[in-house]
């Protein structure tokens, strides 16, 4: 195709962009992009209309159309800035909120144009449908109160209970045929659910828009824009605003690793691999960020802080860590080693720690956890200490030996119950994050209470015995919407929770005991002030295989807070067990994973137990209690004499 003579060119406004922007920009240190790409609302003339603003540096002409004329292809021209930034903008009148629009592209070294959606688009139609939108981003926010008390509830000493949720799938509306839930919908009903249950932050996945709804989100084409599927920009905020109102905080997942080659998205935006690199991610066959390129970075940060300043979340989850880390990543032999001969992607590296850096001086009251599947070291820890600087890691390894151990007849749990006990060697050497999430749900791997052993009756004491234990285990926490339903049916996306199951005695006390872990876990000091602290943890048996019980003790820093943890993990009814103590004391029984509320048998150890000055295990005292079958307890010390 020819490229078409211009028939309107627009205006443009002088210093939209300022020198030291532009310098910002060509040096990838603007973090802000967001205020200036896309499309603002402007006045020229007395004129209302957009400014549009788009990166296209290898261009030969940028066109915008859409509804506001007649979506004439060629119509409207930017102008392209004289200052080697890349830049073309314009105004173009009389283009209202919801107009929906494209850029036509017309690279240098193609004879046929290219239409593409605008990368910093706020709003966007429902997928399939391809166009942005133009869209403020004007909400008057009422969460003051929690801005003020962020930094106490997202502090690392403090409980952190995430329910990790799929907006689409979390309840649907039925009305003849199932519908996705709008946010305000979810603002009614998914709030007080959450604030009920405990949990102290939600983690929604990739909400950002993506073409193909299957994909959860993980393959984000509309960077800057909540999706369409649930309601606009300001729904969404709403949704927020609301959980901030119930104290509770919001994470994103958000995807900096790749994106998708749909062709209205940024692949060959302007005719060159601009956004890109050359190979396509070899799990995901999408595109690769080119984290080499300093205005991709600028994107990838400003993209960030878009989602901190704009809609007040309080952390996001950054995707596949691992992916970006390592230049071998699921290539085989197909790759080639950095600078120094090492398989270490240097280029990530750097965006990882500057991200983090920026995140954490204009934000320091946010969280930024870091998905990364490997041992790589440091993930956690500062800068100069040769880390990444995340707040917090997600602990794999501590998910893929919890669920082994927990899948294994109980005949054979004691000769692995290191699987158990090996998690503690390193439980300290970053700050962990335990996760129970989407992916151990879905692709065939069975729900979690589909992989304990045992007839059902012994699977909920089995998955009693699990969440007991996660939450008794230090670091923060993260369960996947269902698990507190103990769903029989893997997930999928597309269908709601079965909330059916609630019915049921057996699933009900399953939610009871998740809403009393996160009530005990944030009242508890001694379970959530020193997650990632060495020294307040404790074993005092962890190689019990004859009876097959395992006990530590966890501690808050004033030392005087102590839980005894007790876990029973074969099915004998333990009466009048013995436990080595350090310090004589005396115990309350504040969780028992047998009590009949929970589903249980209700073989409990009411009153006050004392310890006596008998030697046990190696320690001076001892403390007498009865241990049922595949059970939990969590004992309180309420004296030190």
């Amino acid at each position: 195709m020819i490229l078409a003579r211009k028939n309107l060119t627009t205006q443009t406004i002088p210093n939209y962009f300022n020198a030291k922007e532009i310098e910002q920009f060509k040096q990838g240190r603007h973090f802000g992009l967001y205020r200036k790409f896309g499309a603002h609302a402007k006045e020229i003339a007395k004129e209302k209309g957009i400014y549009f603003t788009v990166w296209a540096p290898h261009a030969n002409e940028v066109a915008v159309f859409g509804d506001f004329n007649g979506w004439k292809k060629g119509d409207i021209f930017l102008n392209k800035r004289q200052d080697q930034s890349g830049i073309w903008e314009g105004f173009v009148p009389h283009v209202h909120q919801g107009d929906r629009y494209k850029y036509r592209i017309y690279p240098r070294s193609f004879r046929w144009a290219r239409d593409k959606a605008d990368p910093y688009a706020f709003a966007a139609q429902i997928p399939p449908e391809t166009a942005s939108c133009v869209w403020p981003l004007r909400y008057r926010w009422q969460d003051t109160a929690w801005l003020k008390k962020r930094k106490k509830a997202n502090h690392l000493k403090s409980g952190i209970s995430i329910y990790e949720i799929h907006l689409g799938s979390w309840k649907m509306k039925e009305n003849g045929s199932s519908r996705f839930m709008t946010y305000r919908e979810m603002a009614e009903e998914m709030v007080p659910y959450v604030r009920e249950m405990g949990f102290t932050h939600v983690e929604f996945l990739p909400i950002m828009e993506h073409p193909f709804y299957g994909s959860w989100g993980y393959q984000t084409l509309g960077y800057f824009t909540p999706s369409a599927r649930y309601g606009t920009p300001q729904d969404f905020m709403h949704l927020i605003d609301v959980c901030h109102q119930n104290g509770i905080g919001v994470f994103l997942d958000w995807v900096p690793s790749h994106f998708p080659n749909d062709r209205h998205g940024l692949v060959r935006f302007d005719g060159s691999r601009l956004f890109e690199t050359k190979e396509m991610h070899p799990d995901w066959q999408s595109c690769i960020f080119n984290l080499g390129s300093l205005q991709v970075k600028d994107f990838l940060i400003s993209n960030a802080l878009f989602w901190l300043e704009k809609f007040h979340v309080d952390g996001l989850r950054v995707d596949a860590v691992a992916s970006m880390l390592y230049l071998d990543y699921s290539r085989g032999t197909n790759w080639k080693p950095n600078f120094f001969g090492g398989v270490e992607n240097l280029e990530a590296i750097a965006f990882l720690r500057q991200l983090n850096q920026v995140i954490r001086d204009k934000y320091p009251d946010v969280r930024i956890i870091a998905e990364e599947s490997t041992i790589w070291r440091n993930v956690s820890r500062p800068v100069e200490k040769g880390g990444l600087h995340f707040d917090m890691k997600w602990n794999l390894g501590w998910m893929h030996d919890t669920l082994s151990f927990f899948g294994r007849p109980v005949k054979e749990r004691g000769g692995c119950l290191g699987q158990l006990t090996h998690c503690l060697n390193y439980a300290f050497s970053e700050n962990f994050l335990l996760t129970l999430s989407h992916d151990e749900v879905v692709h065939m791997k069975n729900s979690l209470i589909g992989k304990m052993p045992g007839k059902e009756d012994e699977k909920f004491r089995h998955l009693r015995c699990l969440y007991a234990w996660m939450y008794a285990h230090p670091g923060k926490k993260l369960l996947f919407m269902g698990s507190e339903l103990a769903q029989w049916r893997e997930w999928s996306h597309e269908r709601s929770l079965d909330w059916y199951l609630l019915k049921k005695k057996n699933h009900r006390g399953i939610q009871r005991l998740i809403r009393r872990l996160n009530q005990l876990y944030i009242k508890e000091k001694a379970l959530h002030q020193s997650d990632f602290t060495q020294d307040k943890f404790r074993w005092l048996d962890k190689s019990n295989t004859k009876e097959g019980v395992l006990s530590f003790l966890r501690a808050a820093h004033a030392q005087k807070e102590q839980i005894l943890v007790v876990f029973n993990y074969k099915k004998r009814y333990l009466k009048k067990f013995t436990i080595g103590l350090p310090e004589a004391g005396s115990f309350k029984e504040i969780l028992n994973s047998d009590e009949e509320v929970f589903g249980g048998a209700g073989r409990l150890n009411p009153g006050t137990l004392k310890t006596k000055r008998k030697k046990n295990n190696g320690f001076l005292f001892t403390l007498t209690l009865n241990v049922p079958p595949l059970s939990i307890l969590y004992l309180k010390r309420t004296s030190h004499a």
